[in-house]
């Protein structure tokens, strides 16, 4: 019995690794599919022979995620020239994403992560500490994906009030 628990462990922390890999510059975007703010079905497919810049942020209306969703927003026109299309994920739910959408006038689409899949899929929902505790959640990070769906650039470093500016510097 002890054996099988022993296996049991071992399978189970080598998912847990597995699930966690670190995205990098040159591999295939994950496709996903999820829910925006209004209830319409998203995926990765759907932008395919446009640039994307798909960010993961770790909470609606809190000052860092509200800063860089309103950057993003500031310098629509420049990144539209330039081509890309932007989506933000978060674990929040559909009311939050459309509440924190309308009272920021956000112009792009917000998926609702909440069951944590596409986090998942592009390794960002990490263990972090917080107050001295070790908690689960999203690592504010920023996939550039190119027209063919590849992953141009990672940025891990997120400059929250100046993001779209640190993004056209690519």
């Amino acid at each position: 019995m002890k054996t099988i628990i022993i296996l049991y462990c071992l399978a189970i922390s080598a998912f847990s690794v597995s699930a966690q890999v670190k995205l990098k510059a040159g591999d295939k975007a994950p496709d996903f599919s999820g829910q925006d703010q209004d209830g319409n079905q998203v995926t990765l497919k759907q932008y395919t022979g446009k640039k994307v810049i798909l960010y993961f942020y770790p909470k609606d209306n809190t000052p860092g995620c509200t800063a860089e969703a309103c950057n993003l927003r500031d310098n629509k026109d420049l990144l539209a020239k330039e081509g890309y299309e932007v989506i933000g994920v978060s674990t929040d739910d559909q009311t939050s994403h459309k509440d924190f959408k309308a009272k920021y006038s956000l112009p792009f689409p917000l998926i609702a992560d909440t069951d944590k899949s596409i986090n998942q899929k592009y390794g960002v929902w990490v263990e972090k500490e917080r107050d001295g505790k070790k908690v689960w959640g999203t690592a504010r990070t920023t996939f550039i994906i190119d027209e063919k769906g590849t992953i141009n650039e990672v940025i891990d470093k997120v400059e929250t009030k100046d993001h779209a500016s640190q993004i056209l510097k690519l």
